[in-house]
């Protein structure tokens, strides 16, 4: 295991060299370019030219100063406090300037006349450059033309064109000032090729050429891509075992240093023009004494050199940061300084030392939490919301990213690559974590479409939560609809059970007692035999009938009639008729009803029989010697009917399936009755849009009938 160690070492600092030097050469290889720009941007041709597109600005500045010296609409001390140290006051002291009415006579005391004579020409050899602003009466510019000796019609062409763009600029400027505005003039500058060649040293001098050539394609495109070439190596080389040396010792430096030496790399200009001065003055032939023109052995020696050093100390510090990859949460313990400065204090554990500690830890439990809550503010995306609070949340974390790596300047690319970096590891944990909660709530609707309806639906999924909480709807919807559906089958296996013992106890009845009138002679029994008879053909009648009303109610088929009805006349009125039968049932009624009426569209025939099935089972089934109570209350929207009793027999049944068909409150079934009352009752106030609920507390049994106060035409007929 040594040996191929030491063998994995070897080749993989030979790798690391001969990238180092392939990456030097390239920079080498492109000297020669380099010069080549070093020349052309020190050629006097291109300095005049790059001069001339960049005063266009100035001289427009200088069309207003000018105009109001001659003009005086504004005070000498106003320009001189808003307008003065201007370039063009630096400009106008290497040209020749004048202004001129229509007449072509100069307005200027400052213009002599021989002055006033060459720029007033019309095809002048005498200036290099020569520019003509020419204002209209309104104040508008009429035009704007270039010549002189030296320029070429392209030139002077795409100079007239530059210079109209940066007067519109500066025209919007002095729109907003109060400075006097040119009108019907002509302003002409000029300047002489010595006049010129002296303001291009001023402005720009061969000193400051170095700054341009640090700042050239074939520099600064060059260092970008061998930076990244070695950035790339730095990263890869480990993936392959033959090549690994990231666990040197070299390569175990604290985060703090190699992060540092980046940085300032990426944000120092002064330490990245080091190598930039050498191969400008290496160029020049300027940076070894007696070395001459051209690059010399020893020049490129120390270049090359120069060139593995800088590439170097990049390959070091990105290799060095590529631990956190491997050690992942490992390496900011151990390989930070902060983390062993926080350990020291920790052990060291004097009074001065806890509250440093206390200080650094709570700063940094602040961060790691925030950083931790907008980690799970992601997660916990909800795509439901209309808002864009989590949206602007994100794009101003990544602008402020951003204008970080911005503030590096040429350096950015650098910035970007550990953006880049890190970028990739948070999104390689933020999907892993998508996964884990992904499969999560696949497990989840597994778990229902296998039918476990009963198995609960938990666990943070995170983003998918909002899915999570329309699994549970769509779970307690199945389990309701199964329920249900368990529900009516049990109750048509009651339905038929029911049915058939209801309907065979009246017509064995009948059979027993015709057999029994057959072979009767006593006519007294006869006639005793037949009202028996008639008694349960009656019984036998309520019971089909009240089986068709509840049937059609069932299937919608019933035809409402609606009128003008008084409800509280009504139901006095079914108390009055079912009086015999409470009083067998000797209970005592206690009314508490509204003293005027109260006149609603019902369907009088159906309301009748609410209130009568309600009243006939309170007189079946209460406790006798007791009181009930019936009110009716009215609000603005409906009327509310509550009835009240004490039950004879223990209420064990269900609340919710007792105003279900053919369920009974005696289960014995002790009682006559079809089991239907309760379940017509309910079927025809829903049918008028009204509700009846059913209600116990101990041995008190109440029915709540609530019907809306509705506005239906008289004599209109509903099917429903």
């Amino acid at each position: 295991m040594d040996t191929r160690s030491i063998s994995s070492r070897k080749a993989g600092l030979l790798a690391a060299a001969v990238l180092l030097c392939i990456c030097s050469a390239a920079m080498m290889l492109r000297y020669q370019d380099m010069e080549e720009w070093v020349e052309s941007s020190e050629d006097i041709g291109a300095r005049q030219d790059k001069t001339l597109y960049e005063m266009g600005g100035d001289l427009s500045e200088g069309n207003y100063l000018l105009y109001n010296e001659y003009s005086r609409e504004t005070a000498f001390s106003d320009v001189l406090e808003r307008y003065g140290q201007r370039p063009f006051e630096l400009l106008r002291k290497y040209m020749d300037y004048g202004v001129f009415d229509s007449e072509g006579e100069s307005l200027l005391s400052d213009t002599s006349e021989a002055e006033a004579g060459r720029l007033s020409e019309e095809e002048s050899q005498y200036y290099t450059f020569r520019v003509l602003f020419d204002f209209g009466e309104s104040g508008e510019l009429s035009g704007i033309q270039v010549d002189g000796g030296a320029l070429e019609p392209e030139t002077a062409y795409s100079l007239e064109q530059r210079y109209l763009t940066e007067f519109d600029n500066v025209l919007y400027d002095y729109e907003l000032s109060s400075i006097s505005t040119p009108e019907n003039v002509t302003v002409v500058y000029g300047m002489t090729e010595a006049n010129l060649n002296a303001y291009c040293e001023v402005q720009r001098p061969l000193e400051l050429s170095f700054y341009n050539f640090s700042n050239s394609p074939a520099y600064q495109d060059t260092l970008e891509m061998m930076t990244l070439l070695t950035a790339a190596a730095a990263l890869l080389l480990p993936c392959l075992r033959r090549l690994d040396i990231s666990e040197m010792k070299i390569f175990q430096a604290p985060f703090e240093i190699p992060a540092g030496l980046l940085l300032l790399m990426l944000a120092s200009a002064d330490i990245m023009n080091l190598p930039a001065y050498v191969a400008y003055h290496t160029v020049k032939g300027t940076l070894l004494p007696g070395s001459g023109n051209g690059v010399t052995v020893l020049a490129a020696a120390v270049n090359f050199l120069m060139w593995i050093a800088v590439f170097g100390l990049i390959f070091w510090a990105v290799t060095s940061l590529r631990a956190m990859i491997r050690m992942k949460r490992a390496y900011w313990s151990r390989r930070t300084l902060t983390a062993k400065l926080v350990r020291r204090i920790r052990k060291r554990g004097d009074a001065y030392g806890g509250a440093v500690k206390k200080k650094a830890g709570g700063a940094f439990r602040r961060l790691k939490g925030f950083l931790a809550k907008q980690y799970d503010a992601l997660l916990h995306l909800d795509f439901q919301d209309k808002t864009n609070r989590t949206i602007l949340r994100i794009v101003l974390l990544n602008f402020a990213i951003l204008f970080i790596v911005c503030l590096f300047w040429y350096y950015g690319t650098f910035a970007l690559i550990i953006y880049s970096l890190l970028l990739f590891l948070f999104l390689r944990r933020f999907t892993s974590d998508l996964q884990g909660k992904y499969k999560l709530l696949l497990r989840s609707t597994n778990q229902l479409a296998e039918g476990h309806l009963d198995v609960p639906i938990e666990g943070d999924i995170g983003l998918f939560n909002p899915i999570q909480d329309e699994l549970k709807k769509i779970q307690k919807g199945f389990k309701k609809a199964v329920e249900e559906e368990v529900k009516n089958e049990r109750m048509k296996t009651e339905l038929v059970t029911n049915v058939s013992h209801d309907l065979r106890t009246p017509l064995t009845a009948i059979i027993t007692y015709v057999d029994l009138l057959k072979n009767e002679g006593d006519e007294t029994k006869r006639k005793e035999y037949i009202e028996v008879l008639e008694r349960k053909s009656l019984r036998l009648k309520i019971l089909i009938e009240d089986l068709f009303e509840i049937s059609k109610a069932a299937s919608k088929n019933v035809i409402m009639h609606y009128m003008k009805v008084d409800i509280v006349d009504l139901l006095k009125q079914v108390g009055l008729e079912n009086d015999s039968k409470i009083r067998e049932a000797d209970l005592e009624f206690r009314w508490k009803l509204p003293e005027h009426k109260i006149v609603m569209w019902l369907d009088s025939q159906k309301t009748y029989r609410i209130f009568e099935n309600l009243i006939v089972n309170i007189t079946k089934y209460a406790m006798p010697h007791t009181r009930v109570y019936i009110e009716m209350e009215e609000t603005e929207d409906d009327v509310r009917i509550s009835m009240k009793n004490v039950s004879a027999a223990e209420l064990d049944f269900n609340v919710d399936e007792i105003t279900d068909r053919f369920v009974r409150g005696d289960s014995s079934r002790n009682t006559e009755g079809s089991g239907l009352g309760l379940a017509i009752a309910k079927s025809f106030v829903e049918l008028q849009h009204g509700t009846l609920k059913i209600s116990t507390e101990a041995d008190l049994f109440k029915a709540d009938i609530t019907l809306p106060k509705t506005e239906i035409p008289e004599g209109e007929e509903t099917e429903k």
